[in-house]
């Protein structure tokens, strides 16, 4: 049997239904086939909702928008689904939700836990979008083992890990470097550090949550300086650490933690800004010497070598294919 891919991704959206299905599709794609709740627009304005999944071993992240609506699970419904722990983080709006007779009100940034075998009922004041983490109640378990004072309780924007959640998520949904499952299960460890942390994890199990949820921050905050400066042909690891106020060899552990590299993941971004620059109109006048320079290669017999090997194509195919495409 083949395997299933390290990291995959789900969209699904009423944009993509019939008009006057909308409604009644999303109940039942989304209603009863992946959330197990019942939907109920509270207002005239046309329905609309989109949510995009990131599938990750004991984490799923559902990050999407939606009109004002509430979404009720039933006491029956609740039986129906996975053991979860819904972490549910507000990112505009304004939303309220309700478990055990508790109402929830909390602002953007805030989060709300709710577990998926008690009923709830969650509400969008106003169209908004939200980030909703699925949690494998086990995995948190060992991780909070209060976990039950801890539902159907609102998580204060204010939380520092929260936040700091917030960013590695964001991080998270913008890759697409999870090529090995050893990967991916390395940044669903991550999310549920960060994820216990922010329910009050403590003692020896959230000293080792903190000191992995750290590295990962700091490493998202590193690939992000990297890739602000990928047009710096002379950008090295000492640079970065240098930067950072970190040793070059920590920068080093920290990749080879996420089995990377600094100078794999390097020659991987300035490839990938090379190829959209190739398909974008904008750069059209640009010819690929100057695309190779923009994207941090001085050696352009380099650059078209490595180019061809990740892509299966040379950058004049790529070229021409988008001029072909613009065309039509």
């Amino acid at each position: 049997m083949q395997d299933l891919p390290a990291f995959r991704r789900v969209r699904i959206s009423t944009a993509d239904f019939p008009e006057a299905k909308r409604l009644d599709m999303w109940r039942e794609l989304y209603g009863r086939g992946i959330a197990n709740c019942d939907i109920e627009p509270i207002n005239d304005i046309p329905f609309r909702a989109d949510v995009e999944f990131s599938l990750l071993p004991d984490v799923t992240i559902a990050a999407g928008s939606r009109t004002p609506a509430t979404y009720n699970v039933t006491r029956e419904l609740a039986g129906r689904g996975k053991d979860i722990v819904a972490l549910s983080i507000l990112r505009s709006g304004a939303a309220t939700a309700t478990q055990f007779d508790r109402e929830l009100v909390g602002g953007v940034g805030s989060a709300n836990v709710l577990l998926s075998e008690h009923p709830s009922t969650s509400t969008m004041l106003s169209h908004g979008s939200f980030v909703t983490l699925a949690l494998a109640r086990s995995s948190l378990s060992a991780l909070v083992p209060n976990l039950a004072d801890a539902a159907g309780r609102s998580i204060r924007s204010d939380n520092p890990a929260l936040r700091l959640l917030i960013r590695y998520l964001d991080a998270v949904q913008a890759g697409t470097e999870f090529e090995t499952h050893a990967i991916a299960r390395t940044v669903s460890t991550h999310i549920l550090d960060l994820a216990a942390l922010a329910l009050g994890a403590r003692g020896d199990v959230a000293e080792q949550a903190h000191v992995r949820g750290v590295r990962a921050g700091r490493l998202d905050a590193i690939r992000s300086d990297i890739r602000n400066r990928l047009g710096y042909s002379e950008l090295s690891v000492d640079e970065i650490a240098s930067r950072h106020g970190i040793s070059p060899r920590y920068v080093r552990k920290l990749f080879e933690e996420q089995g990377s590299s600094f100078s794999v993941f390097l020659l991987a971004e300035r490839l990938e800004k090379a190829r959209l620059m190739l398909g974008d109109r904008r750069y059209m006048h640009l010819n690929i010497a100057r695309i190779a320079h923009e994207s941090g290669f001085s050696d352009v017999s380099y650059f078209n070598r490595t180019f061809r090997r990740r892509f299966l194509a040379t950058p004049s195919d790529i070229r021409e294919a988008a001029r072909m495409a613009w065309r039509d």
